[in-house]
């Protein structure tokens, strides 16, 4: 049976959504506050990294567990796009200087610990010593131990959101920018449908008692003098930079978690600190151009955990903090659970985090 489904929010949760129901064969229509092709989601001010090991060093077990179901997901969903988006499963890598070697042993010594309560020691992180590290990523020469994280992912998240609208309208998905909308149950905006979706991320604040939105700051960078293939993490007492490769030289570069919900410009300080640590991979990075810096809000509960609420005829996703693209195709996979539309059985994590509210009468 065709169901119709309304949308609001556009980012990638919503867009995910949408493309998946309606490759289903159900009528869609997707909502977004804002305009469509210059998007403010999350999803776009984000490095699109996949890594649900070097997440187990801060985050709890079922941050991992959803992660290695959506690593799974991930391939198998972008070869079903009409045209490519460069992704690659490489791993990642995760280095610190000198003067900082305790934070990468204590990195690794999280890590094994999670992975140890798991039972699942197939993808530890292996020690580098400075000529592997030089064998994988020869332009970080300036580092004697290193941390490779494997069959971790990286993807272009602003070629992939690009491209799911593209998805979309060839679907036939009704699509509307700049259009805000209330969500109840079978109703978005003055729409009536069978089931209403809501994944509207920080923008869903009203609907979700204790959803916040956390600052992040990033830049884009253009470095042709410097060529790394990986992830890179870079380990600080202050702050975790992370080095993201996209494609045409491009490099994201991010760090910053600010308990703050002001959208403002990034500020000197971060930019200071994040080039700061840039060049201390690589001293090129010097020659490296600013294309641009971005800041948006993660939406985000006080224990960092995804949400998956059901009621009939309307389910919440959002909470997906700093794990937009680990966690989205998991989530996603059971939205579809729940609505009876995809009948293979839940992992146990995602059981977990679906939560069934009852109804109001």
């Amino acid at each position: 049976m065709s169901l119709r489904v309304g949308i609001a929010g556009a980012g990638l949760l919503g867009r995910l959504c949408a493309w998946r129901l309606a490759l289903a064969g159900h009528r869609v229509q997707l909502f977004e506050a804002g305009n469509l092709h210059q998007s403010q989601a999350a999803a776009v001010t984000a490095a699109g990294m996949i890594a649900p090991l070097a997440e187990l060093a801060d985050s709890e077990p079922l941050i991992h567990q959803l992660g290695q179901h959506s690593l799974a997901l991930w391939p198998q969903w972008l070869a079903q796009l009409s045209q490519p988006v460069a992704y690659a499963q490489t791993g990642s890598i995760v280095v610190a200087h000198p003067q900082d070697r305790s934070l990468l042993v204590e990195f690794n010594r999280r890590v094994h610990h999670q992975l140890n309560t798991l039972s699942d020691n197939q993808r530890s992180p292996t020690t580098l010593n400075g000529e592997q590290l030089r064998e994988l990523e020869p332009q970080l020469a300036g580092f004697n131990h290193a941390l490779l994280l494997p069959s971790e992912a990286h993807l272009d998240n602003r070629a992939l959101m690009a491209q799911l609208l593209i998805e979309l309208k060839h679907l036939g998905v009704d699509i509307y920018g700049n259009s805000s909308v209330d969500v109840a149950p079978q109703r978005v905006g003055e729409n009536t449908v069978d089931w209403a979706l809501d994944c509207r991320g920080v923008g869903a604040k009203g609907s979700l008692p204790g959803l916040r939105g956390q600052r992040g700051e990033l830049m884009e960078i253009e470095c042709k003098e410097v060529q790394i293939s990986r992830p890179v993490r870079c380990l600080h007492p202050r702050y975790k930079l992370y080095l993201v490769p996209k494609p045409h030289n491009r490099y994201v570069l991010g760090a910053t978690e600010i308990e703050s919900e002001d959208r403002s410009a990034i500020s000197l300080r971060s930019q200071w600190e994040l080039t700061s640590a840039l060049y201390a991979l690589n001293p090129a990075f010097a020659e490296a151009r600013i294309l641009a810096s971005r800041v948006n809000l993660r939406p985000a509960f006080t224990d960092h955990r995804p949400r998956l609420e059901v009621m009939p005829g309307l389910v919440r996703l959002n909470g997906l903090y700093r794990h937009g693209y680990l966690l989205a195709p998991a989530m996603v996979e059971a939205m579809l659970y729940q609505l009876d539309i995809h009948r293979a059985p839940l992992t146990p994590s995602q059981e977990e985090i679906s939560h069934h509210a009852v109804a109001a009468d």
